[in-house]
């Protein structure tokens, strides 16, 4: 068993997704009954071209995407902490500068991966946050730019943007081409009272967003940057698959700000 949750990634699935062919389909969830999905983010549209300069594939050596994530530097990516512990370093790469995560503009290979040490501590699905450091430092041009750490938490009720390449539906092959939904922020509380069942596992390290039944985060956002006037907040991390009626729950970025600049922080310094 994986576990309990409808998580977006989870390995106990690989060998029979892969059959979908170039895209990993690793959601975790009961089955669901087949319905006719748009093909984009669950509800979404796709994003016009450069609208997120920051969004990067991560993929498989083989090319196979299985996670996004956020430029924050020349030499560091934000993703979940899931995101990078199911591969080892050496058989990923690094999509950049494109809306076609089939064309890249760069592709970048990963020194390092670093998760937070209390990853899946002291529940299930908290503390998933991780960076990933590169060999290289990204070439930045009009469709590859870094983006800023949010300082300010959003509040109950504001507008916050997904964008990624997950699929459009539960079971269903990731997008070729960039997807963007946008979604409101769920107070803590109210994340809560929606997750009653389990209201363990939905931490304080949580941004919870949700907006109606049939949009929302699927298998293949994983990792994907969460943003609110024009900064990164959270990045994607686990829900009930795929835009069922529950929110989504991300970590929670400006909460793990510390996490991040202390992390990238001791890495230069030992670099140096």
């Amino acid at each position: 068993m994986c576990g309990k949750r409808n998580a977006y990634f989870c390995l106990c699935a690989l060998l029979l997704l892969l059959l979908l062919g170039n895209s990993i389909d690793v959601t975790l969830a009961k089955r669901l009954p087949h319905k006719q999905f748009e093909q984009r983010i669950v509800g979404g549209q796709e994003a016009a071209e450069g609208a997120a300069p920051y969004q990067v594939s991560i993929q498989t050596s083989w090319q196979t995407h299985f996670c996004g994530g956020a430029i924050i530097a020349d030499r560091w990516i934000l993703t979940a902490g899931h995101c990078a512990n199911d591969f080892p370093v050496e058989e990923l790469r690094i999509i950049v500068g494109t809306n076609e995560r089939l064309q890249p503009g760069q592709v970048l290979h990963v020194k390092q991966a670093l998760i937070h040490k209390l990853y899946d501590i002291p529940q299930e699905y908290a503390n998933d946050i991780g960076l990933l450091q590169l060999n290289d430092s990204i070439i930045f041009n009009e469709r590859t730019r870094a983006i800023e750490l949010g300082s300010e938490q959003p509040p109950d009720g504001a507008i916050v943007t997904l964008t990624g390449w997950g699929a459009p539906g539960l079971n269903l092959p990731v997008m070729e081409r960039l997807q963007t939904l946008n979604l409101n922020v769920l107070a803590h509380e109210k994340c809560l009272a929606a997750w009653a069942d389990d209201d363990d596992e939905v931490d304080i390290g949580h941004l919870c967003t949700f907006t109606k039944r049939g949009e929302g985060a699927c298998n293949g956002d994983s990792g994907g940057p969460v943003t609110w006037q024009g900064k990164i907040v959270g990045v994607v991390n686990w829900g009930a698959a795929c835009a069922v009626g529950k929110p989504d729950m991300h970590a929670n970025t400006v909460y793990y700000q510390d996490w991040i600049r202390r992390t990238m922080s001791g890495c230069k310094q030992r670099v140096n």
